[in-house]
């Protein structure tokens, strides 16, 4: 054994910050890299925003002609200004609002949608309720979800408050009275019953229903409830059809008031003259690296000064250059799914082809995980409607000739069937597979029942109603 200096040369993958941010930025959506974009620009000076210029040339006044509110002095006759300017001023209203863009804040509180607590809380205003009644209210309200629900037990708001339980119900039962009808309601069977109480015209058999023998309709013994209700068949069932025109979410209409959230598409696809046109949706601040510091470190300045625009620098143009190489990729992926979902663009969800991350990134010669991070959080609008790229990736399942069809597109197959049966004769399982071999498609009763339970649809026995 000795003691000696050797040279080797060695091949290893590094993971640089300018790489770890090149692949955070590909994750990223259009609306995240906005948001990402514009913490950039505050925190480094180095970048700038490249202003839009006016499409539209403004009006120049010729400063020959006099303006109309400006007396033979030069001087501006302020009453006849705001007179002009003024909503409720002393001028005709109706001309005022005629020619002008004016919004009075009265309009836009009459236009802004409420939510449910919001709704809520003006009916407890309104109500006789005061005191510490309606102090239990107001927190009641706070807890309902947005369907209206109450969250938690009596005993636990009631501890919360220092209150007995009794001024928690009173107060519960008060709120119970406001619209929509049913909120406050503690589970489903209250929701109904709360519904109940208030319609004039009601089927004999749905309070009961709705009491007792919800949990038993769930699981399809319609034949056991109407033994116990001693009915036909046919008058639970209308029984039943009048229960579904109950809301099991009255608060659900104005829960989500002011939450709503928009998807904003990366790529979009267009129809052009037969051919499909990728977009990529570039609706971002266009940055460029400000001079003044480039000029600065050429003229030389103090070390620690140099050093930091340096390193400024280095990651503006490398923030620049991933962006540029995210668009790049996100086409080329793109690209390649339309060319191979052509079918279904062109005939339907029918004709989507099975297609992996593999597929893909074969064609393109790129990573898995490279095409599996440009497709993340990532939708397409296309002729048909707006997807996900993850939409267009689906697993195979063989035909009896030999053909292949996409997962995606068997259980839509599966939904059509189900969706044109007899309701007082639904398609089994078993028969959904025999019907699926006759036109090639291969697939095992088990698989049925999957796919089924994925599109949340009820077994045959409690899709069956009596006609």
């Amino acid at each position: 054994m000795d003691f000696g200096l050797k040279i080797e040369q060695q091949q290893k993958l590094v993971m640089t910050m300018e790489l770890q941010q090149a692949i955070a930025l590909l994750q990223l959506s259009t609306t995240e890299l906005q948001n990402h974009i514009q913490e950039e620009i505050l925190n480094n000076p180095v970048l700038e925003v490249q202003e839009k210029e006016n499409e539209f040339e403004t009006d120049k006044t010729d400063p020959d002609e006099q303006s109309p509110d400006t007396v033979e002095n030069g001087s501006v006759d302020w009453e006849e200004y705001f007179s002009d300017f003024e909503p409720y001023g002393s001028g005709d209203k109706k001309e005022w609002n005629k020619g002008s863009s004016y919004v009075s804040p009265l309009d836009y509180l009459a236009s802004r949608e409420v939510n449910l607590q919001e709704h809520l809380q003006l009916q407890l205003t309104l109500s006789s309720a005061s005191g510490p009644k309606r102090l239990i209210g107001e927190y009641l309200i706070g807890n309902l979800d947005a369907n209206g629900y109450l969250q938690g037990e009596i005993s636990e708001h009631a501890g919360f408050l220092g209150v007995d339980e009794t001024e928690i119900l009173e107060a519960l039962k008060l709120i119970q009275t406001f619209e929509p009808t049913g909120v406050g309601a503690r589970s489903l069977r209250e929701c109904l019953r709360l519904q109940l109480d208030v319609l004039e015209d009601t089927n004999p058999f749905a309070a009961e229903i709705v009491e007792n023998y919800l949990p038993e309709l769930a699981q399809g013994n319609h034949r056991e409830v109407a033994r116990k209700l001693g009915i036909t068949r046919k008058k639970l069932q209308e029984a039943l059809d009048f229960i579904r025109t109950l809301d099991p979410k009255p608060g659900a209409c104005l829960g989500g008031a002011g939450e709503t959230k928009y998807i904003v598409p990366d790529v979009v696809v267009e129809n052009v003259e037969g051919e499909y046109v990728i977009v990529i949706n570039d609706d971002f601040p266009s940055l460029y690296i400000n001079p003044f510091y480039r000029n600065l470190l050429r003229s030389g300045c103090e070390e620690g000064v140099d050093s930091f625009i340096k390193e400024r620098l280095d990651s503006a143009l490398w923030l620049l250059r991933s962006i540029e190489q995210r668009r790049l990729t996100i086409y080329r992926v793109t690209e390649q799914i339309i060319k191979i979902q052509k079918p279904f663009l062109e005939k339907g969800i029918h004709h989507l082809q099975p297609l992996t991350l593999k597929d893909v990134a074969e064609k393109i010669d790129m990573h898995e995980s490279t095409v599996s991070r440009a497709t993340t959080n990532k939708y397409v609008q296309t002729p048909r409607g707006l997807y996900s790229l993850k939409f267009f990736f689906s697993g195979s399942i063989g035909g009896a000739k030999g053909e292949v069809y996409s997962s995606s597109s068997v259980k839509a197959r599966v939904k059509q069937l189900i969706d044109e049966e007899k309701p007082d004769a639904p398609y089994s399982d078993q028969k959904i597979k025999e019907l699926l071999e006759k036109e090639g498609i291969q697939l095992s009763r088990r698989t049925v029942a999957k796919y089924r339970l994925e599109m949340k649809i009820p077994s045959s026995s409690q899709r069956r109603r009596i006609s």
